[in-house]
Order: structure tokens, then C-alpha cells, then sequence
């Protein structure tokens, strides 16, 4: 029903018809090749100015995220697959000719209505790796804005990135498909903060690979200081380490580790538990208090028979996963509700769009006027004028300012009152 609506609604879109969306994106380009095609702060400038010169582009912005390149313009020209070869070599990527060649069998194009719709769907994160995530809208806002003020966007782009930011206000607003985490990493860091902890809890970090150093950022940007971190690998265990201002050590040392600890946090890519009663206990170095183990690995670290005979606070990837579908799910849930809030935003944008154009062409009506009635009183009545006497003279010039007024503003208004009129299309 809402493609049928956007097609309805395509056929009195010509104000967007200049509109183009070159992406390429995680559905069809292999992540690790994205990075190819992405272009560094430090570069943009000068590829965008290149490239707008090139190619005779008006306005035009780039987004490059860790799943997305995408270069936004508007423009009168046709994405042939010649125009898009042309375009994309002319960024002088360091990619061989070859490759780039085949980066081109992966690219999307959106135009005209399609494309408003795409970036609406992209800024409200339905496009996204993960539905749902809010950082989508951050990173095209500060696309955006770089472009901005290299000066490489105008009016239109402007009107489209607004539409874009109200939009996805709406639907992270409106809908729920924001609400829950759907990541391991963020449930495990929720369940941890459910549970009642002192101030400055001992965390004993078992492995250092990506898992932990993402649940180890998220304990430091809220106040946890006390870590101390085994890795197999020492010079891994520093590396993490040195962000959380802590001791690291090799693994083959925690046996002998008698810091204690409140909180363990471990996922090793070990084939079988490693944290057995034996090791437990003596880790315990005599606490006898109600500990935390967040056990983020598959298979767990942690041997079942901990759990049996010590009083622990668990918390596994397991139970975590299911938490996590089941919210992708309920994400996924509220996607025709999302897609109902850009639908609705597309129709009201239109008129407004158009109206836009309007003003801007009229903005030389007033000067127009003041020349018209400059040119009949001193060349075309010149001499009929100058045979008025003063009080005839100034209830001519009272005359003609009122009607200057009003052949300015009448035809404004009355411009905009029809276009309003006539855009209101049903898209229900």
C-alpha cells in the first residue's frame, strides 16, 4: 500500500525530480570493502570540489559510515551506469580501475521521490546493519554539516536534510523501534546495572578481545575505575589495559591473582570452561559475599559446578541472545508504523517544497516592481508628471506605493494558496 502511495505521489514530484542518491551499502558491498571507498575529513573538500566541478553539480553532500558510502546531489543529470563510472573514478580513490569496475555492479541509485524516500528510511535507521539504531541520524547530520560549510549544499538540500532530521525525530518519538537494545554487549551492561553495587566495585576482566572491550567502554564511561585484565595474549591485555587505566597480565597468571574481585567479566575463545571451582575459589581469596560473573562466551568460561556451589549473580550470553531477538523482533514489529510517519512526511513535503521555489522565484519581484514604476515616472510619464502640481504629485505617489505593495505581495500569497491547494494529495 505505501509503494503504491509513493508512486501516486511520484507523479506530482517534478520539484524533487533533481534529486540523486548514489549508495553503496552493507546489503550488496561486503563490509571490510566499504572502507575502500570511503573518504577521510582531510580529502573531502578537495574530491568535492572536483568532483562538483566536473560534473557541474549544484549541491551535493557524502556520507560515509561503517556500512554506508553514499553521495547525495541535486542535479540535472541521468545515473547511467556511464555517468556513475565517470563519477566515481573521478574521486580518485586508491582502489585499482578493476576493482572500482566491480564496486559499480554493487551500487544502488535512488532519484526523484524514491530517493527522498531512501534517505527518510537511512536517517530513521530502517536501512540500518541494526533497526533501530539512533547513531544514523548523528552521522548524517554531521555529514551534512561538514558539507555545509565547505559550502557544497544550497537551498534544496537544506529543505531535504530538515525533512529528514523531523522525520526521524518522529519516528524514534512515535514508534518503538528504538526502545530496546538488540546488542549482547548493551543487555549485559543493562542486567549489570539492575544489580545493587557499591561505588567502586573490583572488575577482574578475563580475555581482551572486542566483546569485553566494548562492555569494558561502556563500565568506564559510567565511573567504573577498578579493573585489572588477563588475556592470553600480554600485549592484547595491555592494550586494553591502557584505555582503562589498569594492570594487565597473562592469562597463565590469574591462578595466582589475590586482588579479589566484585565484578568478573570474562569471553575467551576457549574450547571448555576455564574458570572451575578450584580457580574460583582461590580468585575468591577468602570473600564469602554474593559475586557478579557476566560470562559472555560461547562455550561459557565459567564450569557449572561455580555456579551450584557458590551464591553468584550470573549473567550469560545465552539468555542474552534470546533478550536480544526478541527485541529485533519487536523492532521489526513497528516498521509499518515507521514507514506510515515517513510516508505521511513525504506528502506534506512536496507542497512545501514547491512553495519554496515560488518564493525563491519571486524574490525578484519587488525590484522589479521599484524599476517598472521607476521607468514610468521618469522616462514613459515623464512629462506629464513633471506638469503636476505638489499635492497632485503626492496623491500620485501614494497611488502608486499602494498599488507597488500590492503587486507585491498579492500575487505571493495568491501563488502560495494555490500551490498549497493543489498538493494536497490522499495518501491513505
Amino acid at each position: 500500500m505505501l509503494y503504491f502511495c509513493y508512486r501516486k505521489l511520484s507523479e506530482h514530484s517534478t520539484t524533487l525530480k533533481n534529486l540523486k542518491v548514489i549508495a553503496f551499502t552493507h546489503k550488496y558491498v561486503d563490509l571490510k570493502d566499504l572502507g575502500n571507498l570511503v573518504i577521510c575529513n582531510e580529502e573531502l573538500e578537495s574530491r568535492l570540489i572536483n568532483l562538483k566541478n566536473s560534473f557541474d553539480i549544484p549541491e551535493i553532500f557524502y556520507v560515509g559510515t561503517c556500512n554506508r558510502v553514499e553521495f547525495v546531489f541535486y542535479g540535472a543529470h541521468e545515473l547511467t551506469p556511464e555517468f556513475i563510472k565517470d563519477f566515481m573514478h573521478s574521486l580518485n580513490f586508491c582502489v585499482p580501475s578493476e576493482r572500482l569496475d566491480c564496486f559499480l555492479d554493487q551500487v544502488n541509485t535512488y532519484e526523484d521521490i524514491d530517493a527522498l524516500n531512501h534517505l527518510l528510511r537511512m536517517s530513521c535507521s530502517l536501512e540500518s546493519l541494526v533497526v533501530g539504531e539512533k547513531e544514523i541520524l548523528a552521522q548524517v547530520r554531521r555529514a551534512y554539516e561538514r558539507c555545509r560549510k565547505c559550502g557544497f549544499t544550497g537551498d534544496f538540500l537544506r529543505m531535504v536534510m530538515d525533512r529528514l532530521v523531523k522525520t526521524a525525530k518522529e519516528v524514534y518519538t512515535h514508534t518503538r523501534i528504538s526502545r530496546n537494545p538488540v546488542s549482547v554487549v548493551s543487555l549485559a551492561y543493562r542486567k549489570l546495572r539492575e544489580i545493587k553495587l557499591h561505588d567502586t566495585p573490583r572488575i577482574l576482566i578475563i580475555g581482551a578481545g572486542e566483546t569485553n572491550q566494548n562492555i569494558a567502554k561502556y563500565l568506564q564511561k559510567h565511573r567504573f575505575s577498578n579493573f585489572v585484565v588477563f588475556n592470553r595474549t600480554l600485549e592484547n591485555a595491555r592494550t586494553l589495559s591502557a584505555d582503562l587505566k589498569a594492570n594487565a597480565y597473562p592469562l597463565s597468571e590469574l591462578p595466582h591473582y589475590k586482588g579479589g574481585f566484585d565484578i568478573m567479566i570474562t569471553c575467551t575463545g576457549s574450547p571448555e570452561a576455564i574458570v572451575d571451582t578450584a580457580l574460583y575459589e582461590s580468585l575468591l581469596n577468602g570473600d564469602t559475599d554474593k559475586k557478579v560473573i557476566v560470562d559472555l562466551a560461547i562455550p561459557n568460561d565459567v564450569h557449572p559446578d561455580v555456579l551450584q556451589h557458590h551464591p553468584v549473580y550470573y549473567i550469560e550470553v545465552s539468555s542474552l541472545q534470546a533478550i536480544a531477538s526478541k527485541n529485533i523482533q519487536e523492532r521489526y514489529d513497528e516498521l509499518a508504523h515507521a514507514e506510515q510517519i515517513i510516508a505521511d512526511n513525504i506528502r506534506d513535503f512536496l507542497p512545501l517544497l514547491k512553495q519554496r521555489r515560488v518564493e525563491l522565484a519571486m524574490r525578484e519581484v519587488p525590484e522589479k516592481v521599484k524599476e517598472i514604476r521607476s521607468f514610468a515616472l521618469n522616462e514613459v510619464f515623464a512629462t506629464e508628471v513633471g506638469a503636476l502640481d505638489a499635492n497632485s504629485r503626492e496623491v500620485l505617489e501614494k497611488v502608486i506605493d499602494y498599488m507597488e505593495k500590492k503587486y507585491i505581495k498579492v500575487p505571493m500569497v495568491m501563488a502560495k494558496d494555490i500551490l498549497v491547494k493543489t498538493n494536497h494529495y490522499d495518501i491513505n
